[in-house]
């Protein structure tokens, strides 16, 4: 058997993320126009590669209709001016869709079917609320086959709060509040900004520009996040200063093998090394990234302590805690979200994974002394999903100073 050919991150770009709602800042925006700018966003970063030369375009979303529908892989590819020669096509894996349409175009490059492609994810939650339209089979919950609170991704993350109690509302704040205030240190450090594509936006005080992520709180206080109330259960854990937002934005990323790297002289800024995405109770989905980070780090042969970045999705603090917890990680380990998380900027579902990747990639050019990182996340429906990915700055001599200076 031939060997399988060498994937690559070249670049990846985003929308600055809005709140979801009439107040929000993409309220009169498209879907499908968000998704047009993060990709004309990264190929206009790109020149070098030939548009013609795009093999596939694959964009995630979670509710398939309206602005959101008709194979958006294939319209974005449209009215971003690709040729009409460049296909597409739509991905659904809820809140791990532009981590899917990575992994599968990857795994399409590493088959030798594709040179280059565009992958990302969209979600305008605003105008299309997690679920709607949807119709739940009514086996799933006559036959027991899952719970009604797996339906409801707040209710399962209280349920990992009853299933293991050391991960306690106190714990879950004060990581939601680190992530605000490492968010808000990144921004002031110039950090974030570089990947963000601005978009005009329109509202009724006229044309705007959207240039930041619009739920940040980088004034959060434990007092203040203490007193939140807990929506889906009285005297429960998880409320909205614990949790991801609801949120409108678009994430693109550029694909490549190690043959179109080196035709186009891209400069790529992580590799590949592998993925796996795992099932489990659906009741308690957030743990999904858990067996799914076994599973690629076996594939991989590697393990926890290879890795030295980690971005992990921040859908609720607990889950992420429940992560750490089982690997044995502290909680403010300096290597987990160095620039926070879904907490301070948000979670438009199915865009959120492609932004993980955004930040590992500046992370690693920050950390030559760091080989390996980890993009991981927990998934609706019970499952989790995650990739590893290999640092191209990566200096055993910047290792070995690293390791002199933590001594």
């Amino acid at each position: 058997m031939a060997e399988r050919t060498e994937v690559f991150f070249v670049d990846g770009m985003r929308t600055p993320f809005g709140r979801a709602g009439e107040k929000g800042m993409f309220w009169q925006t498209r879907a499908d126009d968000l998704v047009v700018k993060a990709i004309t966003g990264v190929l206009a970063r790109n020149p070098s590669v030939p548009a013609d030369r795009v093999d596939d375009v694959a964009i995630a979303a979670t509710t398939q209709q309206g602005d959101q529908g008709l194979t958006i892989g294939r319209t974005a590819a449209l009215l971003s001016g690709l040729p009409r020669s460049v296909p597409g096509y739509a991905i659904d894996r809820m809140c791990a869709g532009a981590m899917t349409s990575v992994t599968s175009v990857g795994g399409a490059i590493a088959f030798g079917a594709y040179d280059l492609a565009i992958a990302g994810g969209v979600e305008h939650m605003g105008r299309h609320p997690m679920g709607a339209g949807a119709d739940p089979n009514p086996r799933f919950l006559a036959e027991r086959l899952v719970s009604e609170d797996a339906l409801n991704m707040g209710n399962t993350a209280e349920r990992i709060h009853d299933r293991f109690p050391e991960l306690t509302k106190e714990r879950a704040d004060r990581f939601a509040m680190a992530s605000q205030h490492k968010t808000a240190a990144a921004y002031d450090a110039g950090k974030i900004q570089p990947d963000l594509v601005p978009v005009a936006i329109r509202s009724s005080e006229g044309w705007g520009l959207a240039t930041r992520d619009e739920a940040m709180r980088p004034d959060t206080t434990l007092e203040g996040l203490a007193g939140l109330k807990t929506p889906f259960r009285p005297h429960g854990r998880v409320t909205a200063g614990n949790s991801s937002g609801l949120n409108d934005g678009a994430t693109a990323s550029l694909i490549a093998s190690g043959d179109a790297v080196k035709e186009f002289g891209l400069q790529p800024k992580m590799r590949m090394v592998s993925f796996a995405y795992a099932g489990v109770e659906p009741e308690i989905m957030g743990i999904g990234p858990v067996p799914s980070t076994e599973k690629a780090l076996r594939k991989a042969g590697l393990t926890i302590e290879d890795i030295g970045l980690f971005e992990l999705n921040e859908a609720f603090a607990v889950q992420v805690l429940s992560l750490l917890d089982h690997f044995g990680i502290a909680d403010d380990d300096p290597r987990v979200n160095p620039w926070g998380g879904a907490i301070a900027v948000g979670h438009p579902l199915a865009s959120s994974g492609v932004r993980l990747m955004i930040q590992l990639a500046r992370q690693f050019e920050e950390h030559p002394e760091v080989q390996y990182g980890l993009t991981a996340m927990c998934v609706g429906l019970g499952q989790g999903g995650s990739v590893i990915w290999e640092n191209p700055h990566y200096s055993k001599r910047a290792e070995r100073a690293q390791s002199k200076g933590t001594k």
